[in-house]
């Protein structure tokens, strides 16, 4: 038998210390090899216990989670798992700790803590399971393939349509689909694109509380516009549109235009967004004129669509095993034949505007 993977709690609350030990001790790949009340404490624990990963809450007293977590990451990288409200501030202070290095994060609301923590124990499990793999860095102060939930496919949104799309147009449109460690993989790809880049249509696993946030984040940091889209919004260059944590996002043509369309139907293995619709929207919709991009992410999310892209004449890359985080969607579409060529993530800006500018 397998070593288990172990794991240090650090949160204020007594309740959700419990809580969270009992869901992670119900595992039979993760076990609890101490808590600590706040990050004084956990300083000493993480030296005394020598953990694989930790779940560290956002607000503690003594020190916040996100100066920690700098100096944790600073002097002794490991995986880390935010536990985060589902808040305005509680999203902002999460994606600064994404920023800093940690892996992924559990939602936490603010009432009722202890049966929604329960409602989500295989997530909880799945997530801390990912981060006990998970490659971490780092960090600098700046100037997997996991089991597919077959329970829906895209076609619970969209239906495959058979045959292929012939015409092809001087206008690219870029599907970008990812999931864990794809908030600052997103960011860095973005952040590289001119102002005249193709316009982009983004899914990431993220929920509702933080995507807009997330957006926002983005776009200050970013030569092109990035926004979260309403239904019917044009597509255009130097434009980024990222779904939002409730909506399927999908492409449609309309006209000689393309434009996105949010869609309200239910989850797709299990993610809403789904990077499977939209890239079936986009291998329907825009064939031979797309380019689509995998980025790090936990599970298989995306990989048939991207398949059904490439047999529609579209140019897919994905993030190498290497620069990502978690390497669950990039290799589950890797493995299928759905992908063109890899890269690390520094490059794949470079290629987006090799393929969609200068050709």
């Amino acid at each position: 038998m397998s070593k288990k993977i172990t794991v240090l709690i650090i949160d204020d609350s007594a309740l959700v210390r419990q809580v969270l030990t009992t869901i992670i001790n119900s595992s039979k790949t993760l076990e609890v090899i101490g808590v600590a009340r706040d990050p004084i404490d956990a300083r000493e624990k993480i030296k005394q216990l020598n953990p694989d990963v930790l779940t560290l809450d956002v607000e503690m007293p003594k020190m916040d989670g996100v100066t920690f977590l700098k100096n944790l990451m600073r002097l002794r990288p490991m995986p880390v798992v935010m536990i985060s409200t589902l808040t305005e501030a509680g999203a902002d202070i999460t994606l600064e700790a994404l920023e800093v290095g940690a892996v992924d994060f559990i939602s936490k609301p603010k009432i009722d803590v202890q049966g929604a923590l329960q409602e989500y124990t295989s997530e909880i499990i799945e997530k801390l399971e990912i981060a006990g793999k998970a490659k971490v860095r780092e960090y600098k102060k700046s100037a997997d393939v996991s089991k597919v939930d077959k329970k829906l496919d895209a076609g619970a949104v969209l239906e495959k349509k058979e045959g292929k799309l012939r015409f092809k147009t001087t206008d690219k449109i870029v599907a970008l689909g990812a999931s864990t460690g794809g908030t600052e993989a997103i960011k860095e790809v973005l952040e590289a694109l001119p102002a005249n880049a193709p316009g982009i249509v983004i899914s990431q696993h993220i929920p509702i509380a933080f995507s807009r946030a997330f957006t926002e984040r983005v776009n200050k940091t970013c030569q092109i516009v990035v926004c979260e889209p309403t239904d019917g919004q044009k597509i255009v260059p130097g434009h980024a549109y990222i779904a939002p944590g409730d909506k399927h996002l999908l492409v449609e043509r309309s006209g000689a235009e393309y434009i996105c369309r949010l869609n309200d139907g239910p989850p797709v293995s299990r993610h809403k967004p789904s990077v499977d619709v939209m890239f079936r929207s986009v291998a329907q919709n825009v064939g031979p004129n797309a380019m689509g991009v995998m980025l790090t992410g936990m599970g298989a999310d995306g990989a048939e669509g991207m398949l059904e892209m490439k047999q529609q004449g579209a140019y897919n890359i994905s993030q190498d095993e290497d620069s990502c985080v978690v390497w669950g969607m990039p290799g589950a579409a890797v493995k299928i034949g759905a992908v063109d060529k890899e890269f690390t993530l520094s490059k794949v800006a470079k290629e987006i505007v090799k393929y969609c500018i200068e050709n």
